[in-house]
């Protein structure tokens, strides 16, 4: 009986440090984030004089999978996102996509990018994957700039360039 109740205790403890780690590695970016003090609730102070309408109170970012992604771009339907670093950018990214830094973003709504996309086109934000959150923070600053209809597209470059569907680098789009 001691022994059965002592691996039950090995059992949970093992259980517990196992959901610990995935937990750690699946969030780490955003860890990462709050560690260096750049997760926050409170918005930047150029987020808070834009004044979104009662639409994007209530928008929230949807997933979309890659086939999903796959048809909105076969489509020509949507402007896809990129929100990795100009670096990744230029390194491989989804062909036709633009390229919108986070960091940048972060700062207030670039100028040009809104002159040259309309509010009601809609829109599909990636970055490097699932465990990659840029994509999602991106969505919801792109959300409160006016922009309706936002998809994350989680599985990212690396699951677009894996399925072996078009890709570009440089920086052209």
């Amino acid at each position: 009986m001691k022994k059965a109740s002592s691996r039950l205790m090995t059992d949970v403890l093992l259980v517990f440090v196992v959901a610990a780690v995935l937990g750690l590695s699946w969030n780490h970016t955003l860890l990462l984030k709050a560690w260096r003090g750049e997760a926050t609730s409170a918005p930047p102070a150029a987020e808070t004089q834009e004044v979104p309408g009662p639409a994007a109170q209530e928008a929230v970012p949807l997933p979309l999978g890659l086939m999903q992604v796959k048809e909105l771009y076969d489509a020509k339907e949507a402007v896809i996102i990129d929100a990795r670093d100009m670096q990744s950018y230029e390194a491989g990214h989804i062909k036709g996509a633009v390229s919108l830094p986070l960091g940048e973003a972060s700062k207030g709504a670039p100028p040009s990018f809104q002159a040259e996309v309309p509010t009601a086109k809609e829109l599909i934000v990636y970055c490097n994957g699932f465990s990659c959150h840029d994509s999602m923070d991106l969505a919801n600053l792109l959300i409160k700039w006016g922009y309706r209809t936002v998809y994350v597209y989680e599985g990212g470059y690396p699951e677009w360039y894996g399925a072996g569907y078009p890709i570009s680098q440089g920086r052209k789009p």
